[in-house]
């Protein structure tokens, strides 16, 4: 076990905490990739609808959190805002004034997961329930 020597508590005093990752860190929206389950671009999270991805993601892993970049205008956000209160998924704007990053948002868990691909490329469709059983009812009746 390292000692903590009277400088390192001054530092920490004066500072705060050590970070860790601190670079990584200010890129993902204050947690670090390793933990990250999904993540979308600004202009990803500037498009009207919602990603489907993001929804199915809340939904398997109901113990994430929601980072939003707080630099973004509130209207693009709102209904990621509105979906994690819906899944209970715990959210939170994250605005950093000295360092901006071209993520938009980030669902993450409290502890690593190590997924290997975390962006998502492109929107897939979105079904509605009624397109779904369209598509069955073809599929039995082959329509």
């Amino acid at each position: 076990m390292k000692k903590t020597t009277v400088d390192e508590v001054l530092q920490q005093g004066i500072y705060g905490p050590l970070e860790t990752k601190p670079d990584e860190r200010r890129k993902y929206l204050g947690t670090i990739r390793e933990r990250i389950i999904v993540a979308l671009y600004k202009s990803q999270v500037a498009e009207a609808d919602v990603y489907p991805q993001i929804v199915r993601a809340m939904k398997e892993y109901p113990g994430a959190q929601l980072f939003l970049n707080g630099n973004m205008n509130y209207e693009e956000l709102s209904k990621y805002v509105k979906l994690a209160t819906k899944q209970k998924i715990e959210h939170k704007l994250v605005a950093n004034k000295e360092s901006d990053t071209e993520i938009g948002l980030i669902l993450a868990m409290p502890d690593a997961i190590d997924k290997e691909e975390i962006f998502i490329t492109k929107k897939e469709p979105y079904l509605e329930k009624s397109q779904e059983k369209k598509g069955l009812l073809s599929k039995i009746f082959k329509w």
